[in-house]
């Protein structure tokens, strides 16, 4: 039976203005949390046979991205300076649903024997890296270490050639994209959905607010400042402000000790220490303008539902959250899929503050949200807690379901699920109807609008505004479903309206 003992997690707030003195690196944080986990726990790092670590920024983006020199083995350089020497080493794949996949992937080992202790850790130090580059701070990030390490790579790639031609190449225009079109759905104009994200959001700042280890003081973010564009919440992209969107400026790490239940006798780890992993799901999804739908996750869906089938629980009997909060449509995407209404459901939605709020550590947000729905669950016995980890464009979902309370059987998670549906992309272009839409800013205000639209035989096409149609497009309370003309030049589609 797998058990998670110890957790830790750690926020540094250098800014530069000291010079390098005390500036974190992703392995300087990963070890801090680390030691906290194992502290935690009470345990001895002679313990570890196995290291997990979620990839860093640096080394999920294509090219060489090293600016502070490069770790080449970070879980082998955490595992050494821990004082470590794990039998095997993971270094995961590019995703948010990393640190919960990595979670379910332990347990799974341990309850097949092939492992017996477990260190899962991530981090990230964006905000040291900004910080030392503005004020012109040398700090040294580059090491190296000979442990054998499953490098997982980049994995499968997230986007296509469609969508690149069109410009679709930043997170906040694919969200903006679902944003949009679940407005759409629930018959929102821009401005009221603008004020529905943000009165959600402030309940996420608010939780924030208490957080001990929160990289941004959020106390004064009501839902009114939320909603409101100014220069301290300028337009990122229709119908997103800054604070809509993950904050990715931190200097964060989290980290969890796993282990099977006769190890955690033999060591004498009490029983109040035990969260137990009660069940989990997994699934992918397509590329995003493949899907059939634009206004909600088939892969949130499907692990939220193996999740809770697996543990043997309904959405009712889960005591709180930590639904992934990069943009507010992932976090309505979960709720709808969880049939919960945030204007009055008063439990957890989230138990960090979430990804704008608490901070955005790249693929590894949720390990902080693991070690805080720990922290909830061992003040809370008996009741269950529910962390979904997300990936891509809603592309990735691991979710978890834990409780202090032991399960009579573990099962290992089911291996991902794809949908075996996809849209029609149209190849001859003339005229549609927009589906979903946004708009992305610059410095200087609007630079382009892009669309998702429906040629009269449901396919598909995208496209972007011709100089005449932006205007438009910004005009509209209501967008969607307006009818365009488009004409396409070196595969790359422009509309007007008609």
């Amino acid at each position: 039976m797998p058990v998670l003992v110890g957790v830790g997690q750690v926020t540094d707030q250098w800014d530069g203005t000291t010079g390098a003195a005390g500036a974190p690196s992703p392995k300087s944080l990963c070890v801090s949390a680390s030691e906290i986990a194992l502290n935690d726990a009470g345990i001895s790092a002679s313990e570890i046979d196995t290291i997990a670590v979620v990839r860093i920024f640096e080394d999920s983006v294509p090219g060489d991205r090293h600016p502070h020199g490069h770790n080449t083995n970070l879980p082998g350089t955490i595992a050494r300076d821990i004082g470590a020497k794990p039998e095997r080493a993971i270094y995961a794949a590019v995703g948010g649903q990393s640190p919960q996949q990595l979670a379910n992937e332990m347990a799974a080992r341990i309850h097949e024997g092939e492992i017996e202790c477990a260190l899962v850790t991530g981090s990230e130090a964006n905000k040291a890296s900004k910080a030392a580059r503005k004020h012109q701070v040398e700090i040294n990030w580059a090491d190296s270490d000979e442990l054998p390490v499953e490098d997982r790579g980049m994995g499968a790639l997230l986007l296509n050639r469609n969508e690149i031609k069109h410009g679709i190449i930043a997170p906040a225009y694919f969200y903006a994209l679902f944003e949009n079109a679940m407005a759409a759905r629930a018959g929102q104009t821009r401005t009221e959905r603008r004020h529905a994200m943000s009165a959600l959001f402030a309940k996420f700042a608010a939780v924030a607010a208490e957080h001990p280890h929160a990289q941004f003081d959020t106390s004064s973010f009501d839902a009114d400042f939320l909603a409101t564009p100014s220069k301290a919440n300028y337009p990122f992209a229709d119908p997103f402000l800054k604070w809509h969107i993950a904050q990715d400026a931190v200097n964060q790490s989290g980290a969890l000790v796993m282990m099977s239940e006769h190890k955690a006798d033999a060591l004498g780890i009490p029983t109040e220490k035990r969260i137990y992993l009660l069940g989990g799901g997994e699934a992918s999804d397509d590329y995003i303008s493949e899907r059939p739908k634009m206004d909600g996750s088939w892969a949130m869906k499907v692990a939220i539902d193996r999740a809770l089938s697996q543990a043997g629980k309904t959405a009712n009997e889960i005591g709180a959250f930590d639904l992934y909060s990069c943009f507010p449509c992932a976090v309505f995407s979960s709720m709808a899929e969880l049939g919960i209404d945030h204007e009055t459901e008063t439990r957890p939605l989230t138990v960090t503050g979430g990804l704008p709020f608490f901070g955005g550590p790249g693929n590894n947000y949720s390990m902080h949200g693991l070690v805080s729905m720990t922290e909830w669950l061992r003040a809370h016995p008996g009741e269950a807690g529910l962390v979904l980890a997300n990936g891509g464009w809603m592309t990735k979902e691991a979710v978890g379901v834990w409780s202090s309370d032991r399960p009579d059987t573990f099962s290992p998670v089911e291996p991902y699920a794809k949908p075996s549906e996809t849209v029609p992309i149209a190849s001859d272009v003339s005229a549609g109807t927009i589906e979903t839409y946004t708009v992305t800013y610059g410095r200087d205000g609007p630079m382009s609008g892009i669309i998702f639209a429906r040629t009269p035989d449901g396919e598909r096409f995208i496209a972007v505004a011709a100089p005449e149609a932006l205007p438009r497009l910004l005009e509209e309370e209501s967008p969607v479903g307006l009818a365009v003309t488009a004409e396409t030049e070196n595969e790359r589609n422009t509309f007007r309206f008609t």
